[in-house]
């Protein structure tokens, strides 16, 4: 079985903060820094062929209308914000990205691997210009997809500085399938989570985490508390909603092979 977690607060946790502009300004900018992180061996870490930089630029204005000349120009409107606790926030900035790159690492990665990696969003003062207006680490918070094409409708993302603690939804990839005795059996594989919610250090955040299937026999299950992760990053619910399960089965050689003699018997043929 994977390994289950602790339900305190990690030492590691202790340090960092949700992250609010308040106290961004109250607080020296070492005590952002206090804790450096870093992924551990064995665990997931983001794959660099997605490390793109996203290309942004200014909106002045929002609506409807607006966004519609932004999707024809080519364009994704979107809106970079500071979260205040862990999932909503303020001092948002309009901007619009492309709808091409958007699109593409969406398609490469999946929309779950998408929304649970942070990018370098750089915000230039027009298309085409070399001028910075803002670079920042970011996080998007959510994407709306056009439900007949799958582009991309527009683009929310949470700045994320280092210190700060995102509430993200890390998919989950399951293996050893292959191996699974429940599944060698014949029986079914029920799953019922495709992503769980964690509280991760920007720093940190897990592209995707691993459902270990190997040991699990037919009527086993694995709960969001097996889940194997780093252990600065906190499960937000409960430890105990299940993950998925080894569900039902066909009927066993032994049970198929029971002696005729068990079996009702049919009247034979008179001669």
């Amino acid at each position: 079985m994977l390994l289950r977690r602790a339900t305190a607060l990690p030492k590691t946790l202790q340090n960092l903060r949700l992250y609010s502009p308040a106290a961004t300004s109250a607080l020296p900018l070492e005590h952002t820094l206090e804790t450096q992180l870093e992924y551990l061996p064995g665990f997931p870490r983001p794959d660099p062929k997605h490390a793109e930089t996203i290309l942004a630029v200014p909106r002045s204005d929002s609506g409807k209308n607006i966004s519609a000349k932004e999707r024809k120009a080519g364009r994704v409107p979107s809106i970079i914000f500071e979260q205040e606790d862990g999932q909503h926030g303020g001092n948002k900035r309009l901007v619009s990205v492309q709808t091409n790159q958007i699109r593409k690492l969406v398609t490469h990665m999946g929309y779950s691997f998408f929304l649970s990696r942070i990018f370098d969003v750089e915000v230039r003062s027009e298309i085409g210009s070399d001028e910075v207006v803002e670079k920042v680490r970011a996080l998007p918070r959510s994407i709306h997809l056009h439900s007949g094409s799958d582009a991309p409708l527009n683009v929310t993302f949470i700045r994320a500085p280092p210190g700060t603690l995102l509430k993200v939804d890390i998919p989950l990839v399951f293996i050893g399938d292959d191996v699974s005795p429940g599944l060698k059996k014949g029986a079914s594989l029920n799953t019922i989570k495709r992503t769980v919610k964690f509280l991760c250090p920007a720093e940190i955040i897990p592209p995707y985490i691993e459902v270990d299937l190997s040991h699990l026999d037919v009527g086993q299950k694995l709960v969001t508390g097996d889940l194997k992760v780093h252990p600065a990053i906190k499960l937000i619910k409960s430890k105990d909603e299940p993950v998925v399960k080894i569900a039902g089965g066909r009927v066993s050689d032994q049970q198929k092979d029971q002696p005729k003699k068990d079996q009702p018997k049919k009247d034979q043929p008179k001669k």
